[in-house]
């Protein structure tokens, strides 16, 4: 699986966690700023991330021996993460699934449903555990 890019969906919500995860436990190498410096872009943008994000990141890049780079996108999150998968470009994407009621998908739009329908790539959709 070597050259290939996965991207990984974050928004630091619980589900984009368990998205994070689910690809550090079964891919072998995730999508682009190196992850020694993201602390220092994050604060650039001002951008929060959550320690316990950072944490999983750090651990698959030690343990793994992973190149893990991390790509900041503002705007509609649907059609930034549809851009990124012929920008970076990504082999796949991973990305968590808030588990919205038929009703609140239809109102609000998911954007799962959405990448899932438009990527180019293959996209796998990870339920956050209930």
């Amino acid at each position: 699986m070597a050259g290939r890019n996965i991207g990984v969906a974050v928004d630091f919500s619980s589900c984009s966690k368990a998205a994070l995860r689910w690809a550090s436990t079964n891919l072998t190498r995730s999508a682009l700023i190196p992850l020694a410096e993201f602390s220092d872009v994050t604060k650039t943008y001002s951008v929060s991330p959550d320690k316990e994000t950072i944490e999983i990141l750090t651990q698959v890049a030690n343990q793994r021996g992973i190149e893990v780079f991390a790509k900041i996108l503002y705007g509609d999150p649907a059609k930034k993460l549809y851009e990124a998968v012929d920008l970076v470009p990504l082999s796949c994407m991973v990305i968590g699934s808030r588990g919205l009621s038929t009703l609140k998908r239809a109102l609000m739009g998911s954007v799962s449903t959405y990448i899932v329908n438009h990527a180019a790539c293959p996209v796998t959709v990870v339920k956050e555990n209930m």
